[in-house]
């Protein structure tokens, strides 16, 4: 067989394990894996430096892309040019924080026009469940969404409103119906209603406003109405480690239901966050280092199922309104670039291996929204990949990230691990030429099948 290009290193993540192989592409799908040094016919032969190692193209699923409508915080060309100078190939577009949210078969039509011819990795993109949207479910599904998205509390955002319990019940029984998945943001709005709301900017304040108890409980909700229905659910950006016991038992009578963590909740603690650092603020919050600590050995123990950035960018003003005041500023942490580095930085410090983090990172998120032929290397699946040195560091410079504003709580920390190229179908990854496709649940699962 010729291949139109042929990828080789000696170290390549096959089948959960870095061996030295050829990886041959034809048409941007991996046609064959084969020994170091035997594949010979090939258009082209890109070899990987001794100290660089071959992996997948990661997948974020949690992605605040803000466009249209609110671009002027993010937008598809800076967000997947970031994806991609993180080794990010696939992300997943939430369903808020544009206007309009994508709450319907038009929004979604409107969202990826903006999109189109735009985007330098595959984006797919996920809809909104909100008070008085079941009937959009269907349609939304049918056009090619990999879910669905709601709050427990309110979103930040007023075209977003969060759903009651019952109405989340409601959507996970059409949910179940479609064979498809709810993603929940659970945070239970009467624990928060009734935490204490000081104000100002002592960190302490803003995170007894966020107790761990709304999480848990919120969680309870979504336990309580996908045993009910039968639905596939999905926790996201876990903060609250003490909720990994409500999980396990869950899942151990058989509820469909996963959860992710973001690199924020896994690097930072409550306890370094400094007075006004509303660079840091987002929801559910950082907590202490106990927990920190809670989450790893949860991702140690199988717990917990993905890492994804929850990418959550808006303007210089906004993340610092209120001049440091953490109740007013906008909550969220950008760091899609910096996932990978991030996590592997701590994680190697803990005793992880490079090849846990990228399946909790790419095979992981993959599979739980229906990419099977992403987040792996292996015969049929896309031909996308990471170029990764594992044993670089750098400092990170908030100026030179691509995303746009240079806003992020990591500025001047030193890292371990550099990204230097990712490629999509084969082909290197180009910050001037955009070449990513637009993704649809339907058309993934049927070249699954």
């Amino acid at each position: 067989m010729a291949f139109d290009t042929v990828f080789r290193a000696a170290r390549v993540l096959v089948d959960g394990a870095f061996r030295p192989a050829d990886v041959g592409v034809c048409g941007g799908v991996v046609a064959r894996v084969a020994e170091y040094g035997t594949v010979t016919h090939t258009a082209s032969l890109t070899e990987l430096r001794d100290d660089e190692v071959l992996l997948p193209g990661l997948v974020d699923t949690h992605v605040h892309v803000n466009e249209p409508g609110r671009t002027e915080w993010e937008g598809f060309e800076s967000a997947t040019r970031a994806a991609a100078a993180g080794g990010v190939t696939t992300i997943v577009d939430m369903p808020l924080n544009s206007i309009p949210p994508t709450l319907s078969v038009a929004a979604l039509a409107e969202k990826r026009s903006a999109a189109e011819g735009r985007v330098h990795v595959d984006v797919g993109f996920w809809g909104g469940v909100v008070p008085g949207s079941l009937a959009e479910l269907r349609p939304l599904a049918e056009a090619g969404v990999f879910g669905f998205k709601c709050f427990l509390t309110p979103s930040g955002v007023e075209e977003f409103p969060a759903v009651t319990p019952e109405e989340m019940g409601e959507a996970m029984a059409v949910v179940a119906e479609l064979g498809s998945l709810l993603i929940v943001h659970a945070e239970d709005a009467h624990t928060i209603e009734a935490a204490p709301h000081r104000g100002g900017r002592e960190y302490a304040d803003f995170l007894a406003s966020r107790p761990g108890e709304a999480e848990d409980t919120a969680i309870a909700d979504v336990i309580r109405f996908a045993e009910a229905t039968g639905a596939a659910a999905h926790i996201l950006h876990l903060s609250n480690a003490g909720s990994l016991d409500r999980i396990a038992k869950a899942r151990r009578r058989g509820v469909d239901l996963t959860v992710e963590t973001c690199p924020h909740y896994l690097t930072l603690t409550a306890e370094e966050i400094a007075t006004g650092a509303t660079v840091c603020k987002c929801c559910p919050p950082i907590r202490d280092a106990a927990n920190r600590d809670a989450l790893w050995k949860g991702l140690a123990a199988s717990a917990i199922d993905v890492i994804v950035s929850d990418h959550s960018p808006s303007t210089p003003e906004l993340k610092s309104a209120g001049d440091g005041d953490f109740e007013l500023a906008w909550g969220g942490i950008a760091s899609l670039q910096l996932g990978l580095p991030l996590v592997w930085t701590e994680a190697r410090q803990r005793g992880f291996e490079l090849e846990r983090v990228v399946t909790l990172m790419a095979e992981g998120p993959a599979a739980r929204v229906g990419l099977t032929g992403k987040g792996r290397i292996a015969v049929g699946a896309a031909a996308d990949f990471a170029v990764f040195a594992p044993d670089e560091t750098f400092a990170v410079d908030a100026r030179s990230l691509e995303h746009r504003h240079p806003i992020c709580p990591y500025d001047g920390r030193e890292l371990t691990g550099v990204v230097r190229a990712a490629y999509l179908a084969g082909v290197r990854i180009d910050r001037e030429v955009p070449r990513g496709r637009l993704l649809t649940r339907r058309t993934e699962a049927a070249h699954a099948a």
